[in-house]
């Protein structure tokens, strides 16, 4: 009987574990220390669970050059989680589909800097696109909003 119970007690300590969501990965964003809509967007990815870590830089360059960020394809900040690259105000919503999905892709692009995207919270919605940039450098809608 008491090993029964002890079975019962070990199990109903795994169980909630078994439930447990994986965390999201870690945000890792550069952006110029004097653009507030990049904060913004760093916020609005906290508040949709990702740590994040943010660098103070006026060099962007070097790490839209180093992720692969398409030429004329660029935005305020560049930011990389979970082996992908995200330019721009991208969607926490986009953001944990690609993690998902797992595409054999550099990652997610909003070019430039889209009036209703994250952070920058234009009072009217005007449509934009999610573009996502294949390991060739291609590039494909990924999401309209």
């Amino acid at each position: 009987m008491k090993s029964s119970i002890r079975i019962l007690l070990v199990l109903s300590l795994l169980a909630p574990m078994a439930w447990a969501v994986a965390p999201l990965p870690t945000v890792t964003v550069y952006k110029s220390p004097s653009c507030g809509c990049c904060g913004k967007w760093v916020e609005h990815m906290k508040a949709n669970g990702f740590p994040v870590v943010t660098h103070e830089t006026e060099n962007l360059a070097v790490h839209k050059t180093r992720l692969g960020v398409p030429l004329a394809m660029g935005s305020c900040h560049t930011a990389e989680v979970g082996g992908y690259l995200v330019e721009g105000h991208a969607p926490a919503a986009d953001v944990k589909r690609l993690l998902a999905e797992k595409p054999r892709a550099r990652g997610l692009v909003s070019p430039g800097m889209p009036p209703s995207a994250p952070g920058m919270d234009a009072a009217s919605k005007i449509p934009y696109e999610i573009l996502l940039v294949g390991k060739d450098g291609r590039v494909a809608t990924y999401a309209r909003h």
